[in-house]
């Protein structure tokens, strides 16, 4: 498991800058990329008319989620002609993409995310560490654990990938390291919709961060989707949170509303205390 470089914790200065941030809900088309590249570039040029800076898709966006043997056949390079295109997205509308999709590395494939700055820029690859269930067993290989932190507009942000969230010690540890915004690409399903409604507030409480947490909805392979996207502030609580279909949810993230929790809640202070 690799560590991100640890940082002194202090407040939060009134000074610190401000988030829009952009959740996408969808259904998707499974098994149909060119569809859902489609869907991600209609989604890019509505967020920035919007003023969003950020876009967050849900897990294997790029190409569906439970699509059995298909995912070898559509996993993509993350150098090649299909995140090209998607840097060229986040290029044209100036907005910064955090896309889940099939990565084929040599014979192996992750379950991975992409994080892109408002430029095309690459800011950041993540594997998702913590697979769930037979189909990613079987599907993908675990990536190595790699944390995925970076700076955009002046925020700290991590990215996880669904399971990954659900171990409490995963998203302590890039609180500690000083992220301030967690980014969490998911397919959860409705029976597990508690991850949503109880589990993601509680990480933002317990670690005083925002969260993002971009879910698919519908059903897919006779796998139906809880539809739980949502933007939970560090106080637990909602500041978007989608109602079951498709569809964008955003929120402004404004850091300095809730510096005073860090004095009332001093989680990661007293940790760091020893």
């Amino acid at each position: 498991m690799s560590h991100p470089r640890r940082v002194a914790v202090s407040a939060v200065p009134a000074s610190t800058p401000s988030l829009q941030v952009a959740v996408l809900q969808s259904e998707g088309v499974s098994g149909a990329p060119e569809a859902n590249l489609a869907i991600l570039e209609h989604t890019c040029g509505e967020c920035a008319r919007a003023g969003d800076r950020l876009l967050v898709t849900p897990e294997l966006f790029l190409s569906g989620y439970f699509i059995g043997d298909a995912v070898g056949r559509l996993a993509c390079s993350r150098d090649g002609d299909t995140m090209a295109r998607v840097a060229a997205m986040a290029r044209r509308h100036g907005i910064a993409l955090c896309v889940g999709y099939p990565e084929r590395d040599g014979d192996a494939v992750y379950n991975a995310v992409v994080l892109l700055g408002p430029d095309g820029g690459v800011l950041g690859h993540y594997r998702k560490h913590r697979l769930s269930g037979d189909f990613e067993l079987g599907a993908f290989r675990r990536g190595a654990g790699n944390d995925l932190m970076a700076e955009l507009d002046g925020m700290s942000v991590g990215v996880l990938i669904c399971y990954d969230m659900e171990f409490p010690e995963n998203v302590r540890r890039l609180a500690q390291a000083g992220m301030k915004l967690l980014l969490n690409p998911t397919a959860l399903a409705q029976e597990f919709a508690i991850v949503s409604e109880k589990m993601v507030p509680t990480r933002a409480f317990e670690n005083g961060i925002f969260i993002a947490y971009a879910d698919r909805c519908g059903a897919e392979a006779g796998k139906r989707y809880a539809g739980g996207s949502c933007i939970v502030a560090p106080d637990g609580g909602d500041l978007a949170r989608s109602r079951g279909g498709e569809g964008v949810i955003r929120a402004l993230l404004e850091p300095s509303r809730y510096a005073h929790l860090e004095q009332r809640l001093p989680y990661l202070r007293d940790l760091a205390a020893g």
